[in-house]
């Protein structure tokens, strides 16, 4: 799951404008675009940036490890670390499904918007 999202370019970039407190960004999707230029022109999304909170911030970096071309192993100590503050069924290292770690790191960073 994290490697799928260390690779997903909006978020990458998101992540990086997130850093800047009082940044407004402009999310336009080229695939959304592509779909909708037969019908009518999806109009691109402006959103502006508060204070990114912990895991926001564990999570940009990690991404931003993931993308250093000589790093060697990425371990996401920080991040899991902040996960589990969000949802403590996450401590303790037992299996849980991947899904529910997406679902519990993309809602905790979106409740810190």
């Amino acid at each position: 799951v994290l490697q799928n999202l260390s690779q997903t370019p909006v978020l990458r970039e998101l992540l990086k404008e997130a850093k800047m407190p009082g940044t407004t960004v402009k999310i336009e999707s080229p695939e959304l675009c592509m779909l909708c230029c037969f019908s009518f022109k999806q109009e691109p999304q402006l959103i502006k940036l508060d204070q990114p909170g912990p895991l926001t911030l564990a999570m940009h970096q990690f991404v931003t490890e993931m993308q250093e071309p000589k790093k060697g192993v990425v371990t996401p100590k920080e991040l899991f670390a902040q996960v589990c503050k969000k949802a403590i069924r996450f401590k303790g290292y037992q299996q849980q499904d991947s899904h529910e770690l997406l679902r519990y790191l993309l809602d905790g960073m979106r409740a810190e918007e």
